[in-house]
Protein backbone atom coordinates (compact mmCIF):
# COMPACT_ATOMS: atom_id res chain seq x y z
CA UNK A 1 0.00 0.00 0.00
CA UNK A 2 3.00 2.16 0.91
CA UNK A 3 4.65 1.37 -2.72
CA UNK A 4 1.65 2.42 -4.33
CA UNK A 5 0.52 5.81 -2.65
CA UNK A 6 4.00 6.98 -3.42
CA UNK A 7 3.88 6.02 -6.73
CA UNK A 8 0.19 7.72 -6.85
CA UNK A 9 1.64 10.73 -5.38
CA UNK A 10 5.01 10.54 -7.93
CA UNK A 11 2.20 10.60 -11.13
CA UNK A 12 0.71 13.51 -9.98
CA UNK A 13 3.54 15.78 -9.33
CA UNK A 14 4.57 14.87 -12.53
CA UNK A 15 1.48 15.80 -13.52
CA UNK A 16 1.31 19.42 -12.10
CA UNK A 17 5.12 19.74 -13.23
CA UNK A 18 4.36 18.42 -16.74
CA UNK A 19 1.53 21.13 -16.59
CA UNK A 20 3.85 24.33 -15.61
CA UNK A 21 6.76 23.21 -17.35
CA UNK A 22 4.64 22.40 -20.91
CA UNK A 23 4.29 26.33 -21.41
CA UNK A 24 7.94 27.44 -20.74
CA UNK A 25 9.26 24.05 -23.81
CA UNK A 26 6.26 25.54 -26.20
CA UNK A 27 7.91 29.35 -25.71
CA UNK A 28 11.60 28.06 -26.17
CA UNK A 29 10.99 25.84 -29.14
CA UNK A 30 9.04 28.99 -30.77
CA UNK A 31 11.40 30.85 -30.45
CA UNK A 32 13.42 28.87 -32.48
CA UNK A 33 11.61 28.70 -35.26
CA UNK A 34 11.18 30.34 -38.48
CA UNK A 35 8.48 33.07 -39.51
CA UNK A 36 6.50 30.36 -41.76
CA UNK A 37 7.35 27.71 -39.42
CA UNK A 38 6.02 28.84 -36.20
CA UNK A 39 2.35 29.92 -38.60
CA UNK A 40 2.19 26.78 -40.16
CA UNK A 41 -1.13 24.14 -39.83
CA UNK A 42 -1.49 22.28 -37.90
CA UNK A 43 1.23 23.63 -35.62
CA UNK A 44 4.53 21.22 -34.81
CA UNK A 45 6.56 21.10 -31.17
CA UNK A 46 10.08 20.78 -32.83
CA UNK A 47 11.64 23.67 -34.90
CA UNK A 48 11.93 22.53 -38.68
CA UNK A 49 14.51 23.70 -39.19
CA UNK A 50 16.30 24.85 -36.36
CA UNK A 51 16.45 29.18 -36.64
CA UNK A 52 17.93 31.82 -34.35
CA UNK A 53 15.53 34.43 -36.61
CA UNK A 54 13.58 35.38 -33.58
CA UNK A 55 16.76 36.73 -31.64
CA UNK A 56 18.31 38.10 -34.60
CA UNK A 57 15.06 40.36 -34.92
CA UNK A 58 15.34 41.20 -31.26
CA UNK A 59 19.16 42.16 -31.37
CA UNK A 60 19.34 44.12 -34.64
CA UNK A 61 15.44 46.05 -33.94
CA UNK A 62 16.65 49.64 -33.94
CA UNK A 63 12.58 50.65 -33.69
CA UNK A 64 11.75 48.79 -30.85
CA UNK A 65 15.19 48.38 -28.73
CA UNK A 66 14.51 45.15 -26.35
CA UNK A 67 18.11 44.73 -25.18
CA UNK A 68 17.56 48.36 -23.82
CA UNK A 69 14.37 47.23 -22.31
CA UNK A 70 15.87 44.51 -20.53
CA UNK A 71 18.45 46.56 -18.75
CA UNK A 72 15.29 49.15 -17.82
CA UNK A 73 13.68 46.60 -16.27
CA UNK A 74 16.82 44.75 -14.59
CA UNK A 75 17.88 48.10 -13.04
CA UNK A 76 14.53 49.64 -12.13
CA UNK A 77 13.25 45.44 -10.45
CA UNK A 78 16.77 45.81 -8.74
CA UNK A 79 16.25 49.26 -7.10
CA UNK A 80 13.03 48.52 -5.90
CA UNK A 81 13.35 45.26 -4.36
CA UNK A 82 16.21 47.00 -2.73
CA UNK A 83 14.05 50.28 -1.64
CA UNK A 84 11.03 47.13 -0.40
CA UNK A 85 14.21 45.77 1.81
CA UNK A 86 14.96 48.72 3.70
CA UNK A 87 11.85 49.95 4.28
CA UNK A 88 9.85 47.07 4.85
CA UNK A 89 12.34 45.67 7.30
CA UNK A 90 12.30 48.85 9.48
CA UNK A 91 8.46 49.48 10.03
CA UNK A 92 8.18 45.50 10.52
CA UNK A 93 10.93 45.65 13.26
CA UNK A 94 9.47 48.95 14.76
CA UNK A 95 5.74 46.81 14.58
CA UNK A 96 7.52 43.68 15.89
CA UNK A 97 9.54 44.86 18.98
CA UNK A 98 9.13 48.72 19.87
CA UNK A 99 6.08 49.36 21.88
CA UNK A 100 4.47 52.42 21.15
CA UNK A 101 1.19 54.02 21.19
CA UNK A 102 -0.92 52.66 18.70
CA UNK A 103 1.02 49.99 17.22
CA UNK A 104 -1.41 47.45 16.67
CA UNK A 105 -4.09 50.00 15.04
CA UNK A 106 -1.37 51.13 12.66
CA UNK A 107 -0.30 47.82 11.48
CA UNK A 108 -4.06 47.28 10.99
CA UNK A 109 -4.15 49.88 8.44
CA UNK A 110 -0.82 48.66 6.79
CA UNK A 111 -2.41 45.29 6.39
CA UNK A 112 -5.77 46.72 5.49
CA UNK A 113 -4.64 48.26 2.47
CA UNK A 114 -3.77 44.69 1.34
CA UNK A 115 -7.20 44.84 0.27
CA UNK A 116 -7.35 47.75 -1.56
CA UNK A 117 -7.52 47.21 -5.68
CA UNK A 118 -4.16 47.71 -7.19
CA UNK A 119 -6.01 49.23 -10.49
CA UNK A 120 -7.72 51.99 -8.07
CA UNK A 121 -4.24 53.33 -7.03
CA UNK A 122 -3.31 54.58 -10.51
CA UNK A 123 -5.12 57.30 -10.97
CA UNK A 124 -3.35 59.48 -7.73
CA UNK A 125 -0.63 57.88 -8.21
CA UNK A 126 -0.44 58.86 -11.51
CA UNK A 127 -1.14 62.60 -10.58
CA UNK A 128 2.07 62.59 -7.65
CA UNK A 129 4.02 61.23 -9.92
CA UNK A 130 3.29 64.07 -12.34
CA UNK A 131 3.65 66.83 -9.92
CA UNK A 132 6.98 65.30 -8.80
CA UNK A 133 8.34 65.18 -12.44
CA UNK A 134 8.88 61.87 -12.63
CA UNK A 135 6.54 60.61 -15.33
CA UNK A 136 8.59 58.95 -18.20
CA UNK A 137 11.35 58.43 -15.79
CA UNK A 138 12.80 55.41 -14.07
CA UNK A 139 11.91 56.33 -11.07
CA UNK A 140 8.53 56.17 -11.56
CA UNK A 141 8.38 52.22 -12.06
CA UNK A 142 11.04 52.28 -9.38
CA UNK A 143 9.85 54.10 -6.11
CA UNK A 144 5.94 53.62 -6.29
CA UNK A 145 4.97 50.45 -4.13
CA UNK A 146 8.53 50.25 -2.72
CA UNK A 147 6.80 51.08 0.87
CA UNK A 148 5.10 47.38 0.46
CA UNK A 149 2.75 46.21 2.90
CA UNK A 150 2.82 42.75 2.18
CA UNK A 151 6.70 42.93 2.61
CA UNK A 152 6.19 44.83 6.31
CA UNK A 153 3.28 42.01 7.11
CA UNK A 154 5.76 39.29 6.09
CA UNK A 155 9.03 40.44 7.93
CA UNK A 156 6.99 41.13 10.92
CA UNK A 157 5.81 37.54 11.08
CA UNK A 158 9.27 36.36 10.61
CA UNK A 159 10.59 38.51 13.19
CA UNK A 160 7.81 37.41 15.77
CA UNK A 161 9.39 33.86 15.28
CA UNK A 162 12.97 34.81 16.21
CA UNK A 163 13.25 34.34 20.04
CA UNK A 164 13.37 38.09 22.12
CA UNK A 165 16.06 36.82 24.33
CA UNK A 166 18.74 37.22 21.48
CA UNK A 167 17.60 40.66 21.68
CA UNK A 168 18.01 40.95 25.64
CA UNK A 169 21.26 39.33 25.55
CA UNK A 170 22.34 41.87 23.02
CA UNK A 171 20.57 44.60 25.65
CA UNK A 172 22.76 43.22 28.86
CA UNK A 173 26.07 43.97 26.62
CA UNK A 174 24.60 47.39 25.89
CA UNK A 175 23.13 47.02 22.13
CA UNK A 176 20.98 49.83 21.33
CA UNK A 177 17.67 49.52 18.51
CA UNK A 178 19.92 49.87 15.44
CA UNK A 179 22.75 47.47 16.76
CA UNK A 180 19.83 45.00 17.74
CA UNK A 181 18.33 45.77 14.51
CA UNK A 182 21.45 45.16 12.10
CA UNK A 183 23.12 42.88 14.04
CA UNK A 184 20.77 40.56 15.30
CA UNK A 185 17.52 40.38 13.61
CA UNK A 186 18.56 41.15 10.09
CA UNK A 187 21.55 37.96 10.35
CA UNK A 188 18.95 35.92 11.16
CA UNK A 189 16.51 36.91 8.72
CA UNK A 190 18.38 35.91 5.21
CA UNK A 191 15.55 33.37 4.15
CA UNK A 192 12.82 35.92 4.77
CA UNK A 193 14.87 38.78 2.98
CA UNK A 194 15.87 36.19 0.23
CA UNK A 195 11.84 36.10 -0.08
CA UNK A 196 10.96 39.05 -0.09
CA UNK A 197 13.55 40.49 -2.29
CA UNK A 198 12.48 37.40 -4.99
CA UNK A 199 8.63 38.47 -4.77
CA UNK A 200 9.40 42.11 -5.06
CA UNK A 201 11.65 41.62 -8.33
CA UNK A 202 9.06 39.16 -9.92
CA UNK A 203 6.06 42.00 -8.80
CA UNK A 204 7.89 44.56 -10.63
CA UNK A 205 9.67 42.86 -13.37
CA UNK A 206 6.30 41.48 -14.62
CA UNK A 207 4.40 44.64 -14.08
CA UNK A 208 2.59 45.58 -17.25
CA UNK A 209 -0.15 48.22 -16.81
CA UNK A 210 1.55 50.96 -14.89
CA UNK A 211 4.60 51.18 -17.14
CA UNK A 212 2.42 51.49 -19.45
CA UNK A 213 0.53 54.49 -18.26
CA UNK A 214 3.74 56.49 -17.04
CA UNK A 215 6.57 55.66 -19.74
CA UNK A 216 6.27 57.55 -23.00
CA UNK A 217 9.67 57.25 -24.64
CA UNK A 218 10.64 54.24 -26.65
CA UNK A 219 14.07 54.01 -25.23
CA UNK A 220 12.49 54.23 -21.28
CA UNK A 221 9.83 51.31 -21.45
CA UNK A 222 10.43 48.50 -19.47
CA UNK A 223 10.20 44.90 -21.14
CA UNK A 224 6.70 43.62 -20.23
CA UNK A 225 5.28 47.23 -21.30
CA UNK A 226 7.98 47.25 -24.65
CA UNK A 227 6.84 43.30 -26.13
CA UNK A 228 3.27 44.77 -26.37
CA UNK A 229 5.29 46.85 -28.84
CA UNK A 230 6.62 43.40 -30.89
CA UNK A 231 2.92 42.85 -31.86
CA UNK A 232 1.90 43.93 -34.97
CA UNK A 233 -1.52 45.09 -36.00
CA UNK A 234 -2.48 42.95 -38.63
CA UNK A 235 0.75 40.08 -38.33
CA UNK A 236 1.99 38.27 -35.42
CA UNK A 237 5.69 37.41 -35.13
CA UNK A 238 5.78 34.60 -32.87
CA UNK A 239 9.31 33.97 -32.65
CA UNK A 240 10.18 37.37 -32.09
CA UNK A 241 7.69 37.75 -29.81
CA UNK A 242 8.59 33.95 -28.13
CA UNK A 243 12.34 35.05 -28.23
CA UNK A 244 11.57 38.40 -26.09
CA UNK A 245 9.69 36.25 -23.87
CA UNK A 246 12.23 33.71 -23.38
CA UNK A 247 14.80 36.68 -22.49
CA UNK A 248 12.45 38.15 -20.12
CA UNK A 249 12.59 34.87 -17.86
CA UNK A 250 15.94 34.19 -17.91
CA UNK A 251 16.31 36.18 -14.89
CA UNK A 252 13.73 35.23 -12.81
CA UNK A 253 14.59 31.80 -13.54
CA UNK A 254 18.20 32.43 -12.08
CA UNK A 255 17.08 34.48 -8.75
CA UNK A 256 14.51 31.57 -8.42
CA UNK A 257 17.34 28.94 -8.42
CA UNK A 258 19.54 30.57 -6.72
CA UNK A 259 17.54 31.65 -3.39
CA UNK A 260 15.07 28.66 -3.17
CA UNK A 261 16.84 27.47 -0.02
CA UNK A 262 15.96 30.56 1.26
CA UNK A 263 11.84 30.57 0.18
CA UNK A 264 11.45 27.53 1.40
CA UNK A 265 13.28 28.28 4.78
CA UNK A 266 11.37 32.17 4.82
CA UNK A 267 7.85 30.91 3.82
CA UNK A 268 8.12 27.68 6.90
CA UNK A 269 8.64 29.91 9.14
CA UNK A 270 6.82 33.48 8.52
CA UNK A 271 3.81 32.65 10.06
CA UNK A 272 5.08 30.80 13.01
CA UNK A 273 4.14 33.53 15.49
CA UNK A 274 1.02 36.16 14.94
Amino acid sequence: MTSLRRGVRYAVLLLITAVFVTPLVWMLLTSLKTYDNAQQDPPSWLPNPFSTYGYDQIVNNTANPVLRWFGNSLLAASLHTLLVLVTASMAAYALARLRFRGRKLSFALIVGTLFLPPTSLIIPNFVIAERLGWIDTLTVVVVPGAASAFGVFFLRQFFLSIPQELEEAAVLDGANHWQIFFQVLLPLSKPALATLAVLSFLTNWNDFLWPVYVLFSPERLTLPAGLGLLQGAYVTDYPVIMAGAVLASVPVLILFVLAQRHIIQGVSRSGLKG
